[in-house]
This record gives C-alpha cells, sequence and structure tokens, in this order.
C-alpha cells in the first residue's frame, strides 16, 4: 500500500492551479457595461415616469374641462328651458287676447248688420218720388258703413299690437310712409328690434325698406293680400312671422 502512495511535493513544486492556462474572464468590461446599462435604465425609468406624470396631468385637465363643459351646457339648456316657458306663456296670452278681440268683433259686426237691416227696412218704405234720391243716399251710406267697418276693425287691430306685441309706429322721415317697429321677435334678445316701412302714396301699398333683410317674393306675398283685403292685421301678421323666422335663422 506504501509503495503506491503518491510522492509528496515538495515546497517548490508547481500546484496544479498554477499549471492552468490563464483565462481572461473581461470582469472589467461585464462590470463597465453593466454600469452603463444602469445609467440608461435609470434613464428610461425617468423619462417613463415623467410621461406617465404629465399623461396623468393631461387626463385630469381634460377631465376637469368635460366637467365644465358639462356645467355650462345644463347652464345654458336650464336659460333654454326658462325662454321656451316664457315664450309659451306669452303665446298663450296672445292667444287669448286674440280669441277676445275676436269675439268683441263678432259682437260689433251683428251689431252693425242689424242696423243695416233696420235701414233697409225703413229705405223700402220710402214713397217712389224720392227713390232717385234714396238710392243716391244709400250708396253714400254703403261707402260710409264700409268705410267705418274697416276703421272699426283696425283701431283695436293697431291697439292690441302696440299695446301687446310690442309694435310701435313711427315716422320714416318720408311723406307717405311709416315706419312700423316690432319688438319681442327675438327669443334670445326680446329687446331686438326689427321693422319696415310702409308705403302709402298709392292705392296699392308697397314695403319700402325692412330689417332684418327678408326675402323679397315672401314680403311681396304679403303686401299682396294687404291690397286684395285691405286688412291691416292681416299684414302685420304677416311680416311678424317673417322677422321671428329671420331672427331664428
Amino acid at each position: 500500500m506504501s509503495a503506491m502512495r503518491p510522492p509528496l511535493s515538495s515546497a517548490h513544486a508547481l500546484s496544479m492551479a498554477d499549471s492552468l492556462p490563464s483565462i481572461n474572464f473581461g470582469f472589467d468590461e461585464l462590470r463597465d457595461r453593466m454600469a452603463k446599462f444602469t445609467v440608461k435604465f435609470d434613464a428610461f425609468i425617468e423619462t417613463g415616469r415623467k410621461r406617465v406624470l404629465e399623461e396623468r396631468n393631461q387626463f385630469r385637465m381634460n377631465v376637469a374641462e368635460l366637467h365644465e363643459d358639462r356645467r355650462m351646457k345644463k347652464k345654458d339648456i336650464e336659460i333654454l328651458q326658462l325662454k321656451t316657458q316664457s315664450h309659451q306663456q306669452t303665446l298663450a296670452k296672445e292667444e287669448a287676447e286674440t280669441k277676445e278681440m275676436n269675439n268683441a268683433i263678432a259682437k260689433l259686426n251683428e251689431q252693425r248688420e242689424r242696423k243695416v237691416q233696420e235701414k233697409e227696412k225703413l229705405l223700402a218704405q220710402i214713397a217712389d218720388a224720392q227713390r232717385q234720391i234714396d238710392e243716391k243716399i244709400a250708396m253714400q251710406r254703403a261707402h260710409a258703413a264700409k268705410v267705418s267697418s274697416q276703421a272699426v276693425h283696425d283701431i283695436p287691430e293697431l291697439d292690441f299690437w302696440t299695446s301687446n306685441l310690442g309694435l310701435r309706429i313711427e315716422g320714416a322721415g318720408i311723406n307717405d310712409r311709416l315706419k312700423f317697429v316690432f319688438t319681442y321677435v327675438d327669443e334670445r334678445d326680446w329687446e331686438r328690434e326689427a321693422w319696415f316701412e310702409l308705403c302709402t302714396e298709392r292705392r296699392d301699398y308697397e314695403i319700402g325698406g325692412c330689417f332684418p333683410k327678408l326675402e323679397r317674393e315672401r314680403v311681396e306675398r304679403v303686401v299682396e293680400r294687404l291690397n286684395e283685403n285691405r286688412e291691416l292685421g292681416g299684414m302685420l301678421k304677416g311680416m311678424r312671422e317673417l322677422f321671428v323666422e329671420a331672427m331664428k335663422a
């Protein structure tokens, strides 16, 4: 057994580690690359963090703006609802007043018709000798009755428009021309004015000018109806409707 034991190495003998070839693992280069990667990674994390903070702040700002827009729109809706309610109340009041006015006009027409019938019965009893004179008187009375009837209709009509619908009648600075000024035609601004000028120098009326600008064909249709039936109220109603549509546009 002792013969097979390897000889003890002396102090000067080479170790196995010393006998191995030297290998360069590049720890310094690896350490340097890891340090550079750490710097880049930290910079990437910092940039990402800043971007996330910026996006979060922008998101918060967007949410705040959306809340503000929602609040303003809700307020606008409330204002519009109040104006709509006021407009509906005004329309209901106008409808009631128009109905009352029509009833009054109908009673006046009935009274006038009864008086005309009574006059016709009296005229029928006049002697034949005075027939020609009576015919002339009847023609004059018929004309006077027509003028009186139109006046009875127009005066309450104008009073209703000026008292309840904000109509104002002014001189236009030119002879034979009247200026009709409307308010309460713009639901966004009840004090905003719209007007037109009516030329009365000829038998057929004409519109000299208006504000805001209206379609000429629609204005001419309103004037044609006025020249046909001579009803001032119908003309005022037609022009007011055109102004209301123009204000909405």
